[in-house]
C-alpha cells in the first residue's frame, strides 16, 4: 500500500493532472475528467483537496465507486486522515 500525503494530492491541482482523496483514499481522476457525468467542471473544483464531503453529498451510485478503483493510486497518509468517515 501506498501512502500519500495531502500535501503530495494539494499538488495535484489542475485538469491536466488531477487528484483527489475521497474516504481516506487518493484517487488520479485526470483521464477520467472526461467521462465524468457530472461534468469535468464539478472535478475541477473538488481536484487537489478532500472530496469526500462532495462524492457523499451527490450520492454517488454502488456503480460510480467500482468505477473509481481503476483510478485508485494510494491511500492518504495516516497523519492526514480525519477522524471517523462519515456513513454512507
Amino acid at each position: 500500500m501506498v501512502e500519500i500525503t495531502l500535501e503530495t494530492v494539494k499538488l495535484h491541482n489542475k485538469p491536466s493532472d488531477l487528484w483527489v482523496v475521497i474516504e481516506n483514499k487518493v484517487y488520479d481522476l485526470t483521464k477520467f475528467r472526461g467521462e465524468h457525468p457530472g461534468g469535468e467542471e464539478t472535478l475541477d473544483e473538488v481536484a487537489g483537496r478532500d472530496a469526500t464531503k462532495d462524492f457523499i453529498d451527490v450520492g454517488h451510485s454502488q456503480e460510480a465507486r467500482e468505477i473509481m478503483k481503476k483510478y485508485y493510486v494510494g491511500d492518504l497518509a495516516a497523519k492526514d486522515c480525519k477522524g471517523k468517515l462519515p456513513l454512507r
